[in-house]
């Protein structure tokens, strides 16, 4: 499944759109497998998040700088291929940072490659639009994938382990929820936030229709 752009704003609205109306996490929702899995802590969600915006920064900028110039007949490869070196470079620069954190995302970093936003972004947009609309592009989904993986990881790890980027938040009375930790609690924390966002939508959309019938 591919990101399909329903409209083509132009300027500051490329970014704004990623981050809000076409957010990958609560609006199309797109790469669960990151989403669920490696949210368990802020600290993993706020890793998993920037590696995947950098990697759709750089394949964006890329894709549209060889777009005019690839083979409709190798155009998927070639993308893939380009988003698969971004990758290996993030691989290496986590694993170099810190072991810990990286056996903590474990394949997810190399599953990269293969999450539909990344490659959607560069098929729906980057292919088709100059290099300043691609990187604002990137730069706002990325953004919005982030705020999606801290929406989640952060709820988790405060309920889950009473801890906030493995800072204490409340006393040692507090009764951890021990689900939150677990598969389980990915599901239900993207439920929670998914009916948030959708209610808040909702109520902007009547505000708008109300504020447009008494002009």
């Amino acid at each position: 499944m591919m990101a399909v752009d329903q409209q083509a704003p132009t300027g500051a609205n490329d970014f704004l759109d990623g981050v809000l109306k076409r957010n990958p996490v609560f609006v199309q929702v797109l790469g669960m497998c990151p989403v669920l899995a490696v949210t368990n802590t802020g600290i993993n969600a706020l890793a998993m998040g920037l590696a995947t915006a950098f990697v759709l920064l750089c394949s964006n900028t890329v894709v549209s700088l060889i777009r005019k110039i690839v083979p409709p007949q190798v155009r998927i490869v070639t993308f893939i291929l380009v988003i698969a070196t971004f990758v290996t470079i993030v691989d290496y620069l986590i694993q170099a940072i810190s072991l810990d954190l990286h056996k903590a995302l474990g394949a997810f970093i190399s599953l990269i490659v293969v999450n539909c936003l990344i490659l959607g972004r560069a098929e729906a947009f980057a292919s088709k639009h100059g290099v300043k609309r691609s990187v604002l592009d990137a730069l706002g989904m990325g953004s919005g994938f982030l705020l999606g993986l801290l929406c989640l990881g952060c709820v988790r790890e405060v309920l889950g382990n009473g801890s906030l980027f493995g800072f204490r938040v409340f006393g040692e009375s507090f009764q951890e929820w021990t689900i939150m930790m677990l598969p389980p609690g990915g599901f239900f924390t993207l439920a929670a936030w998914l009916l948030f966002f959708n209610w808040y939508t909702q109520r902007r959309a009547v505000k708008a229709e109300l504020e447009g019938a008494t002009e």
